[in-house]
């Protein structure tokens, strides 16, 4: 393992690999305690859930396989160059295992709580089959020549294409709804967070070494943050601006017409 040049580098990037775990993995529990009190799912896109258990588990794969074997450092190294240092920090891991389990506890609040008459689409449905079908045909190609780099970079590049994919579809339901209401914002403050800090960690690493191969070294990490900055940004227009609370209140306030017929007969007097 490569080892810093600088020390202060070091530490800032420990802090903010740190920050953006501790960021991302709390931004799990709001959606998590908001369908725990409302005993309810609805306004939660499922499609988002179930594309997201797929995402995290490649990712998992990617962080944990890069981390813990020698042989896929060594092909990275040799790649790379002896010199760089592996991508992949304790913090990656560790964030990664406790995403895939609070993601999977996501899809059992889905299976017990009420769900309206949402479903997790077809086209969804394909997506997850065919990124599982793509992986395994790359595994058994691998076990043929060995190049596990290769094998783990598909995984990366699935955990990228379901990061891209994955809040397109509770987007487009906000949209149509005209509503964040079920979606909880908390989520997406902390994840803004993360992909931040693990942008900042991804640079600080890079300032060290004199490189940026960290960053085509591990082009996974690098658009995991731009991508999830861009739609917590998104969500947080669609929340703040587009339709906020004050906003859904007025709309779904009882109109004139509505009112007591009392109420109607006295206006019509005056």
């Amino acid at each position: 393992m490569a080892s810093w040049n600088s020390v202060p580098l070091h530490v800032s990037s420990e802090v903010l690999g740190w920050i953006a775990f501790i960021s991302w993995s709390i931004s799990f529990y709001p959606q998590l305690i908001l369908n725990f009190r409302r005993k309810s799912v609805v306004g939660l896109n499922f499609d988002f859930v179930v594309l997201n258990l797929t995402k995290h588990s490649s990712y998992l794969i990617y962080n944990c396989s890069l981390f813990f074997s020698s042989a896929i450092q060594k092909q990275y190294k040799d790649k790379y160059g002896q010199k760089q240092m592996i991508p992949v920090a304790p913090n990656d891991v560790a964030f990664s295992c406790h995403a895939v389990l609070l993601t999977a506890l996501s899809l059992f609040q889905i299976a017990i709580y009420d769900r309206g008459n949402q479903k997790v689409s077809k086209v969804a449905f394909a997506i997850v089959i065919a990124a599982w079908l793509t992986a395994a045909v790359c595994f058994f190609v691998t076990l043929h020549n060995h190049h596990w780099l290769w094998l783990i970079n598909i995984f990366s590049g699935i955990q990228v294409c379901m990061t891209v994919i994955k809040y397109i579809p509770q987007a487009v339901m906000n949209f149509m709804r005209k509503s964040t209401d079920g979606w909880s914002i908390g989520n997406i403050l902390l994840d803004f967070s993360g992909g931040i800090a693990n942008y900042l960690q991804m640079v600080m690493q890079s300032l060290d070494q004199g490189s940026w191969v960290n960053f085509y070294g591990n082009v996974g990490k690098l658009l995991l943050s731009l991508v999830s900055v861009f739609f917590d940004i998104l969500f947080m227009c669609q929340h703040y601006l587009l339709y906020p609370t004050k906003k859904r209140k007025s709309e779904t306030s009882p109109r004139p017409d509505n009112a007591k017929p009392l109420d109607r007969s006295s206006s019509e007097n005056v």
